[in-house]
């Protein structure tokens, strides 16, 4: 397959850094988060989280974010990892793209003084002139802006010229027409960024009916990709009960179908159907399987707010010994995200815990 990593061409310009410098600066007076940042510049602006899933953070939640009233709610590695997407009406109808990474502070609050070090040096180098070409280049040694990988950026790519009602990629038509024809196996000619342009326009023509006919025989090398893609899309229940049906028909032995079942309805919004594949999996031979728990941990934290399957969770996390270091990564990962912080604290105080999972927690504190 052909990994093209389409940098959001024909429809976005993309800020992207590669050093880093380390100097100190101060916000002005005037200026005193992003968002009016964004605002005085005189343009339209968007905010995204990328870390976990693509997902839109609307501008009030942003602020309260920004003034550290409530923490990031998706933080990943104690990081925020965001995409401020911005536009100028009146100069250009092409939007810029901010992807940037910001630390966290142990309550996963943004810490200030990075999110003031990186808008200095914006306005050092830039001023209130975010867009048009004299503002290219002019950041590519800020510390706080990265590139993210090939999947999020085909991914995020995807869902921007879906959002700005642009025409997909020129891969997207070899994608749609290799899942209208099941008789065609040339998915060596597929592109990662047609297939994520696929996986976003789902409830174009017969895609979403297209998709479930060839599901079961797609090769794992277009199967996975897809995945990767699907994760980030609000998935119709129909196909969210077809996942998880061809999940739960899945062997031992078939643990990459079974993964990319769940990651690929992991961001639908019925979370009851997905919380059952959690418990399928958690109840199957495969839950003390390494890649099972990373990804129930990464793509199905949501359902781990419910106490039984989040110690359910936890105990077959910690029983897993085929690498080192997992369940204090996995407990680490989700103690910092604020809807399932309270929970995952409670498991240091519950009874009747396992041996296994109390010698865990126990390696916590030594």
């Amino acid at each position: 397959m052909q990994t093209n990593q389409v940098l959001l061409q024909d429809s976005i310009t993309v800020i992207i850094a590669h050093n880093a410098i380390s100097s100190e600066y101060k916000m002005t007076a005037q200026i005193s988060t992003l968002g009016e940042l964004l605002t005085s510049a005189g343009t339209q602006w968007r905010v995204y989280d990328i870390g976990r899933r693509i997902t839109k953070i609307d501008k009030k939640q942003f602020a309260q974010i920004e003034n550290t009233h409530v923490p990031y709610p998706y933080p990943l590695g104690n990081h925020a990892f965001i995409a401020i997407q911005f536009w100028d009406n009146q100069a250009t109808l092409d939007p810029y793209v901010w992807f940037l990474k910001f630390p966290l502070d142990e309550q996963s609050k943004l810490i200030v003084a990075s999110r003031d070090h990186f808008a200095s040096m914006v306005l050092e180098a830039l001023g209130t002139q975010l867009t048009g070409e004299e503002a290219q280049g002019k950041l590519d040694n800020n510390p706080y802006v990265y590139t993210p990988n090939a999947n999020k950026l085909a991914a995020f790519n995807a869902l921007m010229k879906c959002e700005l009602k642009r025409p997909a990629s020129q891969y997207y038509e070899t994608v749609e027409h290799y899942f209208a024809n099941p008789e065609l196996q040339d998915w060596q000619n597929l592109a990662l960024q047609g297939l994520a342009d696929f996986a976003m326009r789902l409830e174009h023509g017969n895609n979403q009916a297209n998709l479930m006919s060839r599901w079961t025989s797609l090769p794992e090398q277009v199967q996975s990709p897809l995945a990767a893609m699907l994760e980030h899309v609000a998935i119709s229940t129909e196909l969210t009960e077809f996942l998880q049906a061809q999940l739960e028909k899945q062997t031992p032995e078939h643990l990459t179908g079974s993964i990319n079942c769940l990651r690929s309805m992991s961001g639908s919004h019925g979370l009851g159907l997905i919380a059952q594949s959690v418990d399928y999996l958690l109840d199957s031979e495969l839950a003390e399987q390494p890649d099972v728990l990373l990804t129930v941990a990464g793509r199905g934290w949501e359902t781990l707010t419910d106490p039984q399957r989040l110690y359910t969770f936890m105990d077959k996390a910690a029983h897993c010994t085929q690498i080192e270091g997992l369940f204090e990564s996995i407990f680490a990962d989700l103690v910092a995200i604020p809807m399932l912080r309270p929970h995952v604290l409670g498991l240091l105080r519950a009874q009747n815990r396992s041996e296994t999972l109390s010698r865990a927690i126990g390696r916590l504190f030594s």
